[in-house]
């Protein structure tokens, strides 16, 4: 499936786009506040592509006009989360490159995704988290209309092998049918 906006597409990402996942993945401002390690290689980022990126519901952040992935969104459902949830629900995550912040693209793919997860894949509650200390993440859920639900004070991260303060927060169907 592949999504257009006003600057953005959102399409799966293809092994070929493992030099721009790089480029971008590689920044220590990204992935461990997101709770992953840097990217420390292409061939890495090519492998994060296929293994982990190619699952249903992954999208690479193009620029609409070269098509050229600037970061990554995406909703995991059900047991695919990392959040005790039902398949009725789904863990949106999501990170773009540094050069891409402050400009609202982030807001724009999430806002795309939201209606897609209500309208097309009829999932009842959507929920995002973010560490403490990623202000950016939560004022993108929050301009997207999550409301903060709880804090996980402990939480470990098997991909950073850390323990972190994860701020959760949701938003359910009914709330943003109100609010279109």
């Amino acid at each position: 499936m592949k999504f257009t906006t006003d600057r953005l597409i959102l399409r799966p990402w293809v092994v070929t786009d493992a030099e721009d996942l790089f480029r971008y993945a590689k920044d220590e401002n990204i992935g461990p506040i997101a709770g992953w390690p840097a990217h420390t290689s292409v061939e890495e980022s090519r492998s994060v592509i296929e293994n982990v990126f190619s699952k249903p519901e992954v999208y690479a952040v193009a620029l609409k006009e070269n098509n050229r992935a600037i970061g990554c969104i995406g909703i995991l459902i059900g047991a695919d989360s990392n959040f005790p949830i039902s398949d009725t629900e789904g863990e949106v995550a999501y990170w773009i490159g540094v050069p891409f912040w402050g400009q609202g693209l982030i807001p724009e793919a999430l806002q795309t995704i939201v209606k897609h997860s209500f309208e097309t894949l009829e999932l009842e509650t959507l929920w995002c988290g973010y560490f403490e200390g990623n202000e950016k993440s939560q004022k993108v859920q929050a301009k997207c209309g999550f409301q903060h639900s709880h804090i996980v004070d402990n939480q470990f991260n098997q991909f950073m092998n850390d323990h972190r303060v994860e701020y959760i927060s949701r938003l359910n169907r009914s709330d943003w049918q109100a609010k279109q």
